[in-house]
């Protein structure tokens, strides 16, 4: 396989209860929609999440940061902690080896987050009349 289908990486995230959301997957599918890197986000089940990304562009450590900032439960059972772990260094050692810059993945999804919420932030005035309260 050439080099872009070595950095293309389809991992399984997993979510745990209790949550104010039952259906985390969906929701976190939601939220990474759009992300740069993110090529293909899909909800398994209510509880697993399945996301196709480049991992010259992200890695699944900066989108599992991201979702836990957010406030989804991620699944920390011995065995996932095993995978997350072999997964967060093969990952570092192939964006080291490929000379890849980390981006900020978290202030995206945060970004995007921000500006699909309902909220009283937004200035609906013209720009030449907020200067004058």
């Amino acid at each position: 396989m050439g080099e872009r289908g070595d950095t293309i990486k389809t991992r399984q995230i997993c979510f745990h209860g209790p949550h104010r959301d039952p259906a985390q997957a969906r929701t976190a599918m939601r939220v990474l929609e759009g992300v740069d890197g993110i090529l293909d986000v899909r909800a398994v089940d209510p509880q697993t999440l399945c996301v196709t990304y480049d991992v010259r562009k992200i890695t699944l450590q900066l989108i599992e940061q991201a979702l836990a900032e957010l406030g989804f439960h991620l699944d920390n059972s011995v065995l996932t902690q095993i995978r997350r772990a072999l997964y967060y260094y093969c990952e570092d050692v192939q964006t080291a080896q490929l000379g890849c810059r980390r981006g900020n993945c978290t202030q995206a999804v945060f970004i995007t987050q921000y500006r699909q919420r309902p909220h009283g932030c937004r200035d609906q005035r013209p720009e030449c009349w907020r200067h004058y309260l």
